[in-house]
C-alpha cells in the first residue's frame, strides 16, 4: 500500500511566526483566589462553597455577586463566515474566536469563552445558547453566516435577559458610524445632507445600513451581487425585502457603480470591485470606506486621488474600521451596569463616544482612534452604560 504523502509536521509550521504563536491555544484559565492550605480549600470548595449556592438557590440574582458570570461573556460561532475564509467549520474557527475572547481581557478586562458549536441549524444553534446562558452574563455572537445571523440573534434577544450581540453586524456598525461622524465633520457637511451607497447586503451591510439611518442620514441604498436592491425586485429574501423598504428613495437600480454616480458616500462591505472610475464619478469631497479585508474594493491610495477621505478595514492604512474599538467598551458598559440587552440606542451613543475621541484633532487620515488609544474603552463603556440607563435596561 502506497504511502500517504506527508504533511506539514509541527515543527515546520511553527517556523511560521503566526504558528508559533498559537501553539498551545492563546487563552487559559488562572485562579483568582489562592488556594494555599485547608482553610483555603474549605472556603473556595466544600464546605463553604455550599453556603454560597444555598444563597443563590434562594436568591439567584446574586449569581451575579458571588460567581464569575456578571463578568464572562460566551463568544459563539458555528464557523460557517469566518473572516473571509467562509465556512471553514467550528473546528478551523477555534483561533479566531480564541483571538476575540483574547481582545475582550487585553481590552476591557472581560473574561470571554470560545464556544464552536457543531451545528448549523437554527433552532439547534438558539437551542443550545439559550441552555447554555446561565454560565453567562453576555453572547457575542460571531461569524454566522447570513442570512440566519439575523433570525438566531432576534430570536436569543427575545429568550434571554442578557446582552446579545452580533459583533459582524453591530461592531462594525459603530465603527462605520463614528468614522462617518468625524469624516463628515471634516468636509463640511452633517449627516442628514449625505447620500450614500453601500455594497453588501450581508450581516455587517444590513446593520450599518440600518445605523446609519437611525443616525440620519440623507439617503441611502443597498445593493448586492445582483446590484441594487429595490421595492418589487425579484427574488429578495425577507431581510432584503425589509432593507428596500427602508432604502433607496430614488428606486435606483442597476448596478453598484452606476449608482455611486453623485454619491457622497460609500461603504463597501461586499468582498467585489470598484473601478478608479466609479469613485471618480461620486461628489466632490466624497467619503469612501472600502473595508472588505484583505483586499478593499478599491485601493486606497487610488480612491484617495477622488476621495477627501478613505477608510479601509487594514492595519497598514489610516482609518482603520476595527471592531475592536466598539465590542469590548460597549460589554463593559452593559455588564457594569447589568443590563438585560443591548438597545440601538447604546449602539449610537457607542459611536458618538468613538467618534469624540477623535475630538478637535480630526483629519483626513484621522477620522477614527487607534485601537491601542487607551481612552477608546473608557469612553464607549461610559456611554453604552449611560444610555442603558437612560433607555431603562440597566438594573445597577
Amino acid at each position: 500500500m502506497a504511502a500517504k504523502p506527508a504533511s506539514a509536521s509541527t515543527e515546520q509550521l511553527d517556523l511560521d511566526p503566526a504558528f508559533a504563536l498559537h501553539r498551545g491555544g492563546k487563552l487559559e484559565v488562572r485562579s483568582a483566589v489562592p488556594v494555599r492550605d485547608a482553610d483555603d480549600l474549605a472556603l473556595a470548595y466544600t464546605p463553604g462553597v455550599a453556603r454560597v449556592c444555598t444563597a443563590i438557590a434562594d436568591t439567584p440574582s446574586l449569581a451575579k455577586d458571588y460567581t464569575w458570570v456578571s463578568n464572562v461573556v460566551a463568544v459563539v460561532t458555528d464557523g460557517t463566515a469566518v473572516l473571509g475564509l467562509g465556512d471553514i467549520g467550528p473546528s478551523a474557527a477555534m483561533p479566531v474566536m480564541e483571538g476575540k475572547a483574547l481582545l475582550f481581557k487585553e481590552f476591557a478586562g472581560i473574561d470571554a469563552v470560545p464556544l464552536c458549536l457543531d451545528c448549523t441549524d437554527v433552532d439547534g444553534i438558539v437551542e443550545t445558547v439559550v441552555r447554555l446562558a446561565p454560565s453567562f452574563g453576555g453572547v457575542n455572537l460571531e461569524d454566522i453566516s447570513a442570512p440566519r445571523c439575523f433570525e438566531i440573534e432576534d430570536r436569543l434577544r427575545d429568550l434571554l435577559d442578557i446582552p446579545v450581540f452580533h459583533d459582524d453586524q453591530h461592531g462594525t456598525a459603530i465603527v462605520v458610524l463614528a468614522a462617518l461622524k468625524n469624516a463628515a465633520r471634516l468636509t463640511g457637511r452633517p449627516l442628514g445632507d449625505l447620500r450614500a451607497v453601500v455594497a453588501g447586503a450581508g450581516a455587517s451591510g444590513v446593520a450599518v445600513t440600518r445605523i446609519l439611518l437611525e443616525a440620519g442620514i440623507g439617503d441611502i441604498a443597498v445593493s448586492d451581487s445582483k446590484g441594487m436592491i429595490y421595492e418589487g425586485r425579484e427574488g429578495l429574501n425577507p431581510v432584503k425585502e425589509a432593507l428596500a423598504r427602508i432604502t433607496n428613495r430614488a428606486g435606483r437600480t442597476g448596478s453598484t457603480e452606476e449608482a455611486l454616480a453623485g454619491a457622497d458616500v460609500f461603504v463597501g462591505l461586499s468582498g467585489s470591485t470598484v473601478s478608479e472610475g466609479a469613485i471618480a464619478s461620486m461628489a466632490e469631497g466624497a467619503i469612501v470606506f472600502a473595508l472588505s479585508n484583505p483586499t478593499p474594493e478599491i485601493h486606497p491610495e487610488v480612491a484617495a486621488k477622488h476621495a477627501a477621505v478613505v477608510a479601509t478595514g487594514r492595519s497598514d492604512f489610516p482609518n482603520q474600521i476595527n471592531n475592536v474599538l466598539a465590542f469590548p467598551g460597549v460589554f463593559r458598559g452593559a455588564l457594569d451596569v447589568r443590563a438585560s440587552g443591548i438597545t440601538e440606542n447604546m449602539k449610537v451613543a457607542a459611536a458618538d463616544a468613538l467618534a469624540g475621541v477623535v475630538g478637535d484633532d480630526v483629519t483626513a487620515a484621522y477620522v477614527i482612534p487607534s485601537p491601542f488609544d487607551d481612552r477608546v474603552a473608557p469612553a464607549v463603556t461610559a456611554a453604552v452604560a449611560a444610555q442603558a440607563r437612560a433607555d431603562g435596561v440597566a438594573r445597577a
